[in-house]
């Protein structure tokens, strides 16, 4: 696993560069995804602008201004903040042991990376506006289209998408939040996905009534993008690995720490008693008499451990049916030999490794809605069958995968089984609603 660029470098290449150690690999895989679905949404949006379905909306502005004090110190505090923040960090990292998390959140940092960062952005901005400073500054009409929009539409999705996945991350683990709600809600993992869906949709929503953009045909051009920013996400999640792996593969073990086998009769067993107190209390022995809390993740009795029998094809690589998520960014699990620092645990016992199964899942559904969406011709309809797939793949993976339960009438579900099954039962509905009104749309003219 890499936790961070300085595992990769050091994986690939034996470099050892604690510099990047700045650069988590899960946040680098949401920048990503952010990317490659603004160019999807931004292809799809021009598609059906040139149909006629999408318009663009006139605005009035003013050009020839020179820049504003306002201007200039928004950037200014902007380039600050990074420059004392990220330049300090990126110093800071040479220092042996240091808690990159802790510093970022903490109220150091370097003050000549924030004034020289601060006082770029401040010369940039001002040089930006000379070039456009006119003797008389003009009003003007402009066309905006949607697809002009897509900068200020990735922006809301990312920062709504962030509240709504630590909200109902934090919600879905109460007892964990309320025993440490700062960290909780620092922490760089810990993201819901239906959470940050359901926040980021309402946010753009509003945002694309207030400009005058067709709902049903924004969200048509979102339903594929949605699919592939979920594919990128999770590998993000596998490659970190933050938590959300499967429940653990009892046809394999772990032999060393961080290595996976196929397991003998019994093994399995033997090994739960090995490791009792990590899954029966959430601890670990890391020396004699040593004992360290790694994860809030345990049952009553061994018995109850989640686990299931699966044995992967011989030709097929073992990690795809049981991992054991080395240097994995939670730090759970026991420790790894001949390793320093942070991000030294893999779990005890190999797991289904869920992130990997939705990665391969999510791309073919994307290359799926992609190559259908010009085939479905009544607005809203395409976003329902987003809704269907998607709800059926979280709802499926769900069942191998380790997440917080309710107790409902004598069944337990989890909080992504229950808003899956919503999201397929609302997009079966939204598809028979979308059809008859476009069937009696298309009547009338």
């Amino acid at each position: 696993m890499y936790p961070n660029l300085y595992f990769v470098l050091n994986d690939w290449f034996g470099w050892k560069i604690n510099a990047f150690k700045i650069f988590y690999s899960f946040g680098i895989f949401v920048a990503l995804g952010f990317i490659i679905s603004a160019y999807f949404l931004t292809r799809e949006l021009k598609r059906k602008e040139k149909q006629g379905l999408l318009l663009p909306r006139e605005e009035t502005i003013t050009t020839g201004k020179p820049a504003s004090f306002i201007e200039l110190f928004i950037n200014g505090l902007v380039g600050f903040i990074f420059g004392y923040k990220l330049i300090g960090a990126f110093m800071a990292s040479r220092e042996p042991g240091l808690d990159l998390q802790e510093y970022i959140f903490s109220s150091k940092g370097s003050w000549i990376g924030g004034i020289v960062l601060a006082a770029i952005l401040i010369y940039l901005k001002y040089r930006e506006k000379s070039k456009q400073k006119l003797d008389q500054p003009e009003k003007r009409t402009i066309r905006i289209w949607p697809h002009d929009r897509v900068g200020d539409i990735v922006i809301f999705a990312l920062v709504f998408g962030i509240i709504g996945a630590k909200i109902f991350d934090n919600l879905e683990n109460w007892d964990r939040f309320i025993s440490d709600p700062i960290g909780n809600l620092i922490a760089p993992s810990g993201l819901t996905f239906y959470g940050g869906l359901i926040f980021a949709t309402i946010a753009i929503l509003i945002y694309a009534r207030k400009k005058g953009i067709g709902l049903l045909y924004l969200i048509d051009a979102a339903a594929p993008v949605l699919m592939i920013a979920y594919a990128i996400g999770r590998m993000g999640c596998q490659t970190a690995g933050d938590g959300d792996w499967g429940i653990f593969n009892s046809a394999y073990i772990s032999d060393v720490p961080g290595h996976a086998v196929a397991a003998k009769p019994g093994e399995f067993q033997e090994k739960l008693k090995q490791y009792s107190t990590y899954f029966l209390n959430g601890t670990v022995e890391d020396a004699p008499g040593v004992m360290t809390m790694v994860t809030d993740r345990h049952e009553t009795s061994l018995d109850k451990v989640p686990h299931k029998s699966f044995k992967g094809p011989s030709f097929l690589p073992t990690w795809m049916f049981a991992f054991t998520y080395p240097h994995n960014v939670n730090e759970d699990g026991i420790l790894l030999p001949n390793c320093e620092g942070k991000y030294c645990r893999a779990l005890p016992l190999p797991v289904f490794p869920t992130p990997f199964y939705e990665i391969v899942t999510c791309l073919l559904l994307f290359l799926f809605l992609w190559s259908i969406r010009k085939k479905v011709k009544a607005p809203g309809v395409l976003f329902c069958i987003y809704l269907i797939l998607n709800g059926i793949e979280r709802f499926l993976v769900e069942i191998i995968r380790v997440n917080t339960t309710y107790s409902i009438f004598g069944i337990h579900p989890t909080q992504a089984e229950l808003i899956s099954a919503a999201l397929v039962i609302i997009g079966i509905i939204g598809i028979f609603y979308f059809e008859r009104k476009n069937k009696m749309v298309e009547e009338l003219l």
